[in-house]
């Protein structure tokens, strides 16, 4: 009796007649192997799509920062340096840095940088502190509270001359609502050391409902855990607020002075609506230098000394965000894994 003499056959090993899915599955798969040559063209045609799409959608954006930003300040710049007088009807003249050094000797411009920054030194402490502190009453679920943050936005909604056509005459000398309320006769708008902190005042109270709602929005990211721990170790109130919610708060805190000063550098419908359409009333102790920038354009008739009037004031307010990014813009993160 013959027969064909088998192999002894390791354990484990694959069986000589396994099937054809066996021996595919062990061998070893290819690896980089390049797509068809039609598969990497249609890949290529659809990223062309997908970027001339995303170009178009940008464009209109694009073409309006051009048109209404950059072409403005361009044009902002050089009327700067010509002597161009509407009044006169002759064609703007180069006269370089000369009405940048008249800038130098002009009393009036001076005064009106030396009031717009007490305006500011005034107005952003008390837009600040009282958008923390309505933020965390607020925060803190109080009946009616999403009543209570549109009654609080209310005032920066409106505009800013009604608003003070409607102080203006609240603060009446005769017959005023505050002066009613105190029972005193005082000349708010009046009398030169009153004045600018009224405006100050005024321009805190319709933002500070708007400031409120970017720091309830910070308050509300950060994380629970973090005031429970707090109160376990026994920190009070204060000491959660300083130590833990204005820190955590910082990136909101950032952006809110950016756009709060800089607002407050640019003020002027405020100013006109109070003062009765006279900004620098009374003796000039109103007189930012948005309305000194405006007067000299369209009262005076002198375009190149308010361009440069609005040059050195974009110069101020980018060195007043650069020290702000520079020394308050941290990264602040939330994550407490």
């Amino acid at each position: 009796m013959t027969g064909k003499a088998t192999t002894p056959r390791e354990p484990g090993a694959p069986s000589s007649g396994g099937s054809s899915a066996v021996r595919a599955a062990t061998r070893p798969a290819a690896a980089g192997r390049p797509l068809p040559t039609g598969t990497s063209a249609s890949m290529r045609a659809r990223r062309r799509r997908e970027t001339v799409a995303g170009y178009a959608l940008l464009a209109p954006s694009l073409v309006g920062l051009v048109v209404f930003l950059l072409v403005p300040v361009a044009l902002v710049l050089v009327l700067s340096l010509t002597d161009y007088r509407i009044a006169q009807g002759a064609d703007p003249s180069w006269v370089g840095l000369d009405n940048y050094r008249d800038l130098l000797t002009d009393r009036a411009f001076r005064n009106s940088i030396l009031i717009t920054a007490l305006y500011v030194a005034i107005t952003i402490p008390l837009t600040v502190l009282g958008g923390l502190g309505l933020a965390v009453l607020l925060h803190r679920n109080l009946p009616a509270s999403g009543a209570l943050r549109v009654i609080f936005l209310l005032p920066w909604v409106c505009s800013p001359v009604a608003l003070g056509v409607v102080w203006q005459w609240m603060l009446a000398p005769s017959g005023g609502a505050l002066n009613a309320m105190i029972g005193q006769r005082v000349e708010w708008m009046s009398n030169p050391s009153l004045a600018l902190p009224t405006v100050a005042f005024v321009s805190a109270w319709s933002t500070i409902g708007y400031v409120s709602l970017f720091f309830l929005a910070g308050l509300q990211q950060i994380p629970a855990s973090v005031y429970e721990a707090a109160k376990l170790d026994g920190a009070g109130p204060f000491r959660t607020l300083t130590s833990i919610t204005v820190p955590l708060l910082r990136p909101t805190m950032f952006f809110v002075l950016v756009t709060t000063i800089i607002a407050s550098f640019q003020v002027y419908d405020l100013v006109y609506g109070l003062t009765g359409g006279s900004p620098g009333y009374p003796a000039g102790r109103t007189d930012v230098i948005a309305a000194r920038i405006y007067n000299e354009a369209f009262s005076s008739l002198h375009i190149g000394s308010a361009s440069a009037m609005a040059v050195v004031l974009f110069v101020v307010l980018v060195a007043v965000t650069f020290v702000q990014q520079r020394y308050f813009a941290r990264r602040t993160t939330y994550d407490m894994s």
